[in-house]
């Protein structure tokens, strides 16, 4: 295993690409940071010079409005890189990253990420593949919101998080990310009412069970067919 760097993320994300001799390449460029949970990483509009590397915890993607709401674009977990596309081309960071938790991140300048990609083939083409993945889901959430109403974004909402993070229970699915149902709101585009009555429509079905921390859900394959 590289030093510094846990089994869950060795085998996700980014890291998916590299030969042990290009891990330790790039975790020697690396310093190692902790951060507690609601602290922000990176903020929208700045020009960083840095990259992350999630080692574990997970983070939420945000923007803000002109009238400072939050909406909410993406969660990232452990193996995923932030800050990438702004080290890349230069310009400033298109959105806010804050903590969800308590979190551990490599840390490494916009340079050596360059230098290393640069050296790295088939890192520069998993990033590649990683951006134009990006663009796809941005895409189709946008599209959610035109096409579907807010218990089928709600639903989708939860099926992602089911599949990417959720933990095996009696009942079902457990997910344990700390999202509250304002910044679910933010994230399918809707108001918290619209959410909470969502969250109510899925539980007398019998698709999910709600908890003070987390979600179980209890029937994934109905709980997809509810989100198209």
């Amino acid at each position: 295993m590289t030093p510094g760097l846990g089994a869950e993320v060795e085998n996700a994300g980014f890291l998916q690409s590299l030969n042990d001799e290009q891990k330790a390449a790039l975790t020697e460029r690396s310093t190692k940071r902790r951060y507690p949970k609601g602290s922000t990483l990176l903020n929208e509009g700045d020009v960083s010079g840095r990259v992350m590397l999630l080692g574990s915890g997970r983070v939420k993607i945000c923007s803000f409005t002109a009238e400072g709401k939050e909406v909410m674009l993406a969660l990232r977990g452990p193996g995923e890189l932030l800050g990438d596309l702004s080290a890349i081309d230069g310009h400033p960071i298109s959105a806010t990253v804050c903590a969800l938790e308590e979190v551990e991140v490599l840390v490494l300048s916009a340079r050596d990420f360059k230098e290393f990609l640069g050296t790295t083939p088939g890192a520069a083409l998993k990033l590649l593949e990683l951006s134009a993945g990006r663009l796809r889901e941005a895409d189709q959430k946008r599209s959610e919101f035109g096409a579907f109403d807010a218990v089928s974004r709600v639903a989708a909402r939860l099926v992602e998080l089911a599949e990417r993070f959720g933990e095996e229970s009696e009942e079902g699915l457990r997910i344990s990310v700390p999202l509250s149902q304002e910044e679910l709101a933010g994230w399918i585009g809707a108001s918290r009412e619209s959410v909470s009555k969502a969250l109510q429509a899925l539980r007398s079905r019998g698709l999910i069970e709600t908890h003070r921390r987390g979600i179980t859900v209890c029937d994934l394959e109905k709980l997809r067919k509810r989100a198209t």
